[in-house]
């Protein structure tokens, strides 16, 4: 395959050393076994400015094709990575939480309280995803299927064959 991934967690105690990361490292072995070469990992607090420098840097500069973040998509007034990522992003695409926040409430039904969002910005793909390690491979499990499908398109120069993906 060949894509590269980034793996962004959002955490004000994981920043500042008082929580371990369980989330990020799990998301980034869920990626390897599936072929991705993760390329970039850094912990951040629930900063508006510091997801969306994270967020560009990993776009603009490192080109990365999927960007995952973990993190700040609850009701918690520090919970702002949707709001950073949209602010980021310059297509959205609501399918992919839909399709989480589905799969999410088959288990919970807490899974419609996510306020995950997920868009393109140039030839990357970012997406939200919770905080805890089981929500977040969940998530991710339950969309990485058609992030394929959707990357190929999003780094062709026209048609990804959509028809001929499909079978």
């Amino acid at each position: 395959m060949g894509y590269t991934a980034a793996v962004l967690t959002i955490s004000d105690k994981g920043a500042a050393g008082e929580r371990v990361d369980t989330s990020g490292p799990a998301l980034c072995d869920i990626l390897k076994e599936d072929g991705w070469d993760v390329v970039y990992t850094t912990i951040i607090p629930d900063d508006m400015e510091q997801i969306k420098a994270e967020l560009l840097k990993c776009s603009d500069e490192k080109q990365v094709n999927l960007v995952l973040t973990t993190g700040g998509t609850g009701f918690s007034p520090r919970d702002i990575t949707p709001e950073a990522t949209m602010a980021v992003v310059e297509r959205p695409t609501p399918g992919i939480p839909e399709m989480m926040r589905a799969e999410s409430m088959k288990i919970t039904s807490h899974g419609c309280l996510s306020r995950a969002a997920a868009g393109i910005r140039k030839r990357t793909l970012i997406i939200n995803l919770p905080g805890s390690k089981k929500a977040s491979t969940e998530n991710l499990n339950a969309v990485l299927k058609p992030v394929h499908h959707g990357i190929e398109m999003l780094l062709s120069e026209g048609s990804a064959n959509c028809a001929e993906n499909m079978k």
